[in-house]
């Protein structure tokens, strides 16, 4: 069984009396410990389909499951769990609390968890040292380079210790050099039984991921497999 399973997909956003599909029978199976971009135009539903992925968005047809559970089926509150304890998210902008040091950012998902403050900070302190940066641990994301902003929120989405991550452009903001640094640490999750899903618009990110799905028009349009993708 796929961990992600998509059958006839479709999103359809409606203003006023104008219609537009986002995606378009989207048909997508995606494995344990597959590490896959995402591409396509601005338009193309990339950012759709991940927000689908993602359980922040529903779908206006078709069935998807996660790791055997239709989503359709669930609960606000077992959606909301699914999204705190199964998949953790990257942003291109980071999304960190500005006068919040790193390790209360990383623990912000586990308070959303109920987990017990000492257990927090354990496990903060666990995820940054994981990215390399136990050491920055009480600096705000002020006193840290773009790198090492985007690398305690990776901490932060590692905290819960989900199956999946989905991340949008998660080098957006970096230049190329951290470009590299992130994406062969995103390599090292997948190496790890992590399953890792990636937006991006650059052709030279997308090439690090081991399968590539290209979006046009709300359809996949092409789905091309590698063996290991870009090396480090």
């Amino acid at each position: 069984m796929a961990l992600l399973e998509l059958q006839g997909i479709g999103k359809v956003y409606q203003s006023g009396d104008t219609e537009f599909a986002a995606l378009r029978g989207v048909d997508l199976n995606i494995e344990r410990g597959e590490f896959v971009a995402v591409t396509g135009s601005s338009g193309s539903g990339k950012s759709t389909l991940m927000n689908i992925l993602g359980c922040l968005d529903s779908p206006s047809s078709g069935t998807y499951r996660i790791d055997g559970r239709d989503v359709s089926q669930l609960s606000r509150i077992e959606l909301a769990a699914i999204r705190n304890q199964f998949i953790g998210f990257i942003f291109q902008s980071f999304n960190l609390l500005a006068r919040t040091s790193a390790a209360e950012n990383v623990e912000l998902p586990l308070i959303y968890a109920g987990v017990a403050p000492a257990e927090r900070r354990r496990r903060a302190l666990e995820a940054l040292e994981r990215v390399g940066l136990a050491h920055r641990a009480r600096h705000q994301p002020s006193q840290l380079s773009g790198g090492q902003q985007q690398r305690v929120a990776i901490a932060r989405a590692l905290v819960t210790r989900p199956p999946l991550i989905l991340a949008d452009e998660p080098t957006g903001n970096l230049d190329s050099v951290t470009s590299i640094e992130i994406m062969n640490f995103l390599k090292e999750l997948r190496d790890t039984g992590i399953t890792v899903v990636f937006v991006t618009h650059e052709h030279d990110i997308a090439a690090f991921a081991a399968r590539e799905l290209a979006l046009k028009d709300g359809a996949i349009v092409r789905d091309e497999r590698r063996a290991g993708g870009k090396a480090a």
